[in-house]
């Protein structure tokens, strides 16, 4: 069995993971923390939830604790690109507890925050810089940032960077960066654009993969409901209510679909929130904390703002709506089934979403079980998964605690109804690992 001891991390950082509660890692760390301490460039490929954080973070903190000196005024020693603000700062948050017992210092610039106060924290000097493309962009305009001193470079959801139109604010960055240095890519998936991508920013890479681009993880269960589009608010609420005390993550197509889906279920009395690019970044953060918290239990989301979410004890994910694109189900369900645990998606496909599903099928490789309704792609000669694998079939337990496995047998409220606020049980989520 492996352990960070056998890794070749510098004996103060295994101490403090052990402090942090680390003992083990997991596939994608036993696989790329090696190769990255030897100075190779890294290809990672992993669905979400794999431990991703450490498996780059470690090795930035290894070698840059080990370098001597203080980052110079406005200048970076390494610099980690992720797509969203919450992720953003979801790996500022995973990193800094690390830096336990040094002086390294670790930034965040994002969008939706003051820029000032960005521009006098880089001012300082950083180490780690944590960034989104757009906002770092402004910040080199505004030459509040020497990145000629970074040779440490991280693209995190790198898939996701390409899909919301980063790949001109990376090529802008790119050449401002300092050489030689070591690069790693992480990606929940590989289309054709991301090949092109690792030409252009990875020299002689290791690959290290977990489970084959466009797989879930292995620990959850899915189901699809076939039913009209006027019936998934009914079907919703009839889910939502056999168990209100899980995590339940919603993901609706639409900024304004979000929302209206979020205040319709508070006015039937369940305690939601939603997040998506039309609210605050303060919204967004109080949203995610109150549902990481679990005083939310239910949290309404679209596929960029939920992007960042890591939140092990979410037990449940909703598709009320299948998302454009098969690569962003993936990451939808990925919000699911983290470290370790095991987890429920359940998609809705109303007749116009069919095209979609099949889509979906055809990347994952398997066939969704059934959980209700008629499927409109049954009978067609295209309706089946490669080789007719078909998907772990669901266990319909909305009955478990959040993050518990799949044996529990389904709750159902008296009368189907759901608890006003303040006649809901109290149950704490399940902390983050």
């Amino acid at each position: 069995m492996f352990d960070f001891t056998t890794l070749g991390l510098a004996p103060n950082l295994i101490q403090v993971l052990k402090t942090s509660g680390f003992s083990e890692p997991t596939p994608i760390q036993a696989q790329a923390i090696p190769l990255a301490l030897e100075g190779h460039d890294i290809l990672g490929l992993a669905q979400t939830g794999t431990g991703k954080t450490l498996a780059f973070g470690l090795p930035l903190i290894d070698a840059l604790s080990k370098a001597p000196g203080r980052p110079a005024p406005k200048t970076v020693k390494a610099l980690v690109l992720a797509p969203t603000r919450e992720l953003v700062n979801q790996i500022a948050d995973s990193l800094r507890p690390l830096t336990a017992g040094t002086k390294l210092r670790i930034n965040t610039v994002v969008g939706g925050q003051s820029i000032g106060r960005q521009i006098q924290l880089l001012a300082q000097g950083t180490d780690i810089l944590v960034a989104t493309p757009g906002r770092l962009i402004d910040l080199i305009d505004r030459r509040a940032v020497d990145l000629s001193t970074v040779k440490q470079l991280v693209l995190d959801e790198a898939d996701q960077m390409l899909d919301m139109g980063f790949i001109h604010a990376l090529r802008k960055i790119a050449p401002r960066l300092g050489t030689p240095r070591r690069t790693m890519l992480f990606s929940a998936t590989m289309p054709s654009q991301m090949e092109e991508l690792s030409r252009a920013y990875l020299t002689d890479p290791k690959r290290v993969q977990v489970s084959p681009p466009g797989k879930a993880a292995d620990k959850v269960t899915q189901s699809v409901h076939f039913l009209d589009k006027a019936a998934k608010p009914t079907k919703l609420r009839e889910i939502l209510s056999r168990d209100l005390d899980a995590l339940t993550l919603v993901f609706a197509r639409t900024k304004h679909g979000a929302e209206k889906l979020m205040k319709g279920l508070v006015a039937d009395g369940y305690n939601a929130a939603s997040i998506h690019g039309n609210k605050s970044q303060g919204q967004r953060d109080r949203a995610i904390k109150a549902f990481r918290e679990g005083s939310v239990k239910v949290l309404v989301a679209t596929d960029v703002a939920a992007r960042g979410i890591d939140i092990p004890g979410v037990a449940y994910v909703i598709n009320y709506e299948l998302p454009d694109t098969p690569d962003n189900y993936v990451h939808r369900i990925g919000r699911t089934a983290r470290a370790g645990r095991e987890g429920e998606a359940i998609a809705f496909c109303a007749p116009d979403e069919a095209d979609q599903l099949r889509q979906i099928q055809k990347v994952m490789k398997l066939e969704i079980p059934v959980a209700s309704g008629k499927s409109p792609l049954a009978g067609r000669p295209d309706a089946q998964a490669p080789g007719g694998r078909h998907g772990k079939a669901p266990n319909h337990s909305r009955g478990r605690k959040p993050g518990q496995g799949g044996g529990a047998k389904t709750e159902q409220s008296a009368g189907g109804k759901p608890r006003r606020f303040g006649q809901q049980r109290r149950r704490r989520a399940s902390a983050p690992a």
